[in-house]
């Protein structure tokens, strides 16, 4: 028998204390004898002897009933056999998401939850705890006490495949004990199955006492004109049949911008008009439900125009002049003979325009510009000696299948209405349209992206990835002689679309953990590193400089959402804005179903459950009732023994 308190036991030196009241009241003393009252020695000496005994008796019930209480105070229990024989293990995989911040009976579900974990667990238990940021191997709730107490909520979505997976990986002789504490939102799992087989898994679900929310969705920069954006914010809700919510602008500590907006359906939009000048703050509601998505932080850096460069003659240029105009682009045509390889690293957009030949050099230069983020378009010649060249020079950005040129005339009939190149010009797709036409084409076959299509179906217009920016190849020249594309409405989108869509919008915002292709217009000395931070964190993030530009990765950087600046050389490059992750607020994500597996109501039931199962045998109860039952017959001793 072993005792868990048996500093205890030091109190069983107090059995002493009736044993000496108990001798005291059996002093002797000498009698003498009336000889009127000898006749009743024989009965007086019978009356001693029976008051003598009862005396022993109530003395060992006494003794006995201070011994159990002593005994069940210290604890006592007997090791299992399944405990000697076993290496039984304990993990708790604990969801600490900002969904687990939604309120239930008894306050937020994540911080009741470690309430429970603290109030249950025996101190001296030892267990291993994983959430979605911290891991504890192998420790008591005495000694990270501190730490779940000060549990932040994770930026990062709690992943329970990531959990199992760890866990899994701990070798163990006996199967594990694993309790996962989570509401299910938004979770999706592989491993639960075949886990759940091979170890013993029991869930506790937190319930949130209301589903009710409301959030702000996104903040994007929907228009801009001479001196405004227009700045639009999407709100959604979930449980309301009508919700109405302060809504607020703030550009640093000032209002910008205060509204009230009715959500009658699930999502609603509201657009702002802002001054076009640099932005560094947030779009902020008032709603008492999840409160981690009530704000959205964003910045707008001042604007920069975007560097356009076409290589080829000029006559045949112009319209891209017309196009990318002086507000917005510094453009400028460059033929052949006359180009300046150095400049085509500069750019942000080049369209390489009917050259009959690429001189390998160039095909050089052209590849590292796109795979460094550049955009470049290539529209080829329709002369017949220009195919091989053309043919071999695109595939060097995907796959493609050139059959020849086409002397049929086509038109292009096929839009992609849904592609962003297309979708800010078109409400709606449009039949009855005026279509343009080529006379002499190349026919193409690619897997990629076709944006503009003949009616046979072939390409005009194709997107091919590149590393880091963006490839448009068309199949036909669109010189006036060869087609009327100039004239198109379509025109102006097609080409205005591919010189801003792979730029970094002004809008610079990001989600925690899917920063990881934060590309950084910008030159800094070649030993300068670039940090990003505010007025409480900092950090510096991975990063490559590719081409003129830095790629910035971001990882699971920061921990807290805000607004950021970004320095290098102590210099101040650019600002930048961080959001958490707002899947699990989302009305529509999925929840993990449950009905398969092991549920319990409470973290108390479960603990119980552990204890019975494989914990030591406590005896302390069997004290307790031990020491009534000496209680009762002490009073059984003093009412009928005489």
């Amino acid at each position: 028998m072993h005792f868990k308190q048996p500093e205890i036991l030091y109190f069983l030196f107090a059995l002493i204390l009736p044993i000496l009241v108990h001798l005291f009241q059996l002093r002797r003393f000498k009698v003498a004898y009336f000889t009127n009252v000898r006749f009743l020695t024989d009965i007086s000496t019978q009356t001693r002897k029976s008051a003598k005994l009862k005396k022993w008796l109530l003395l060992l019930t006494r003794l006995l009933l201070l011994a159990c209480l002593i005994l069940a105070f210290a604890q006592p229990y007997f090791s299992s056999d399944v405990q000697k024989s076993s290496t039984h293990e304990t993990y708790i995989i604990l969801d600490n998401s900002y969904s687990m911040q939604a309120k239930g009976k008894q306050g937020e579900l994540l911080k009741r939850s470690v309430e429970e974990l603290l109030a249950q667990l025996p101190e001296n238990q030892t267990f291993s705890l994983l959430t979605a940021t911290e891991t504890y191997w192998n420790v008591t709730t005495k000694s990270i006490k501190k730490e779940l107490q000060q549990l932040a909520y994770s930026p990062i979505p709690f992943e329970l495949d990531r959990a199992l997976a760890q866990v899994n990986a701990r070798p163990s002789r006996e199967k594990k004990d694993i309790l996962i504490i989570t509401d299910g939102l938004g979770q999706q799992s592989k491993a639960l199955n075949k886990t759940a087989r091979e170890q013993r898994v029991v869930f506790v679900v937190p319930v949130a006492e209301s589903q009710k929310n409301v959030r702000i969705d996104s903040v994007f920069v929907k228009e801009q004109s001479g001196a405004f954006y227009e700045i639009e914010v999407r709100l959604s809700q979930v449980g309301h049949e009508s919700v109405a919510v302060p809504l607020a602008i703030y550009n640093g500590n000032t209002a910008v911008a205060k509204t009230i907006v009715t959500l009658k359906k699930t999502t609603k939009s509201t657009v702002f008009s802002i001054p076009k000048q640099p932005f560094h703050g947030y779009v902020t509601i008032t709603d008492n439900a999840l409160t981690y998505d009530n704000t959205l932080y964003f910045s707008i850096s001042k604007p920069k125009y975007i560097r356009v460069l076409s290589i080829g003659e000029a006559n045949k240029s112009t319209f891209l002049q017309r196009i990318y105009t002086s507000n917005e682009f510094q453009y400028k045509n460059e033929e052949y003979n006359q180009l300046d390889y150095n400049d085509i690293d500069k750019q942000d957009v080049v369209v390489l325009n009917e050259l009959q030949t690429i001189p390998q050099a160039l095909q050089t230069s052209l590849k590292s510009f796109a795979n460094a983020g550049g955009t470049l378009v290539v529209i080829p010649s329709e002369k017949a000696n220009s195919q091989s060249n053309f043919d071999v020079f695109i595939n060097q950005f995907g796959t493609f299948k050139v059959n020849g040129l086409q002397n049929t005339p086509e038109l292009i009939t096929q839009i992609a209405f849904g592609h962003p190149l297309y979708k800010p010009a078109f409400e709606k797709t449009i039949s009855n349209f005026d279509y343009p036409k080529v006379n002499i084409h190349y026919s193409i076959q690619s897997a990629y992206p076709k944006l503009l299509g003949f009616v046979t179906q072939n390409p005009f217009l194709l997107q091919a990835p590149s590393k880091n920016g963006s490839v448009y190849v068309f199949s036909a020249a669109i010189n006036t002689t060869n087609s009327n594309f100039q004239q198109s409405p379509l025109i102006v989108p097609t080409f205005y679309g591919m010189a801003v869509l792979q730029q970094k919008s002004a809008q610079t915002n990001y989600t925690i953990g899917q920063a990881d292709q934060v590309m950084l217009d910008a030159v800094i000395e070649k030993d300068a590193v670039v940090n990003i931070k505010n007025n409480t964190n900092q950090f510096i993030p991975i990063q490559q400089v590719v081409g003129r530009k830095i790629k910035l990765n971001c990882a699971d950087y920061p921990a807290t959402a805000g607004n950021y600046e970004l320095f290098a050389a102590n210099q101040k490059i650019d600002a930048i804005s961080f959001n958490y992750n707002r899947i699990e607020s989302n009305s529509a994500v999925s929840k993990l179903d449950l009905d398969q597996y092991k549920q319990a109501s409470s973290i108390e039931s479960v603990v119980d459950s552990w204890k019975s199962n494989t914990n030591d045998s406590e005896l302390w109860k069997w004290f307790v009732l031990l020491a009534l039952l000496f209680v009762l017959l002490e009073v059984f001793i003093q009412k009928f023994v005489s």
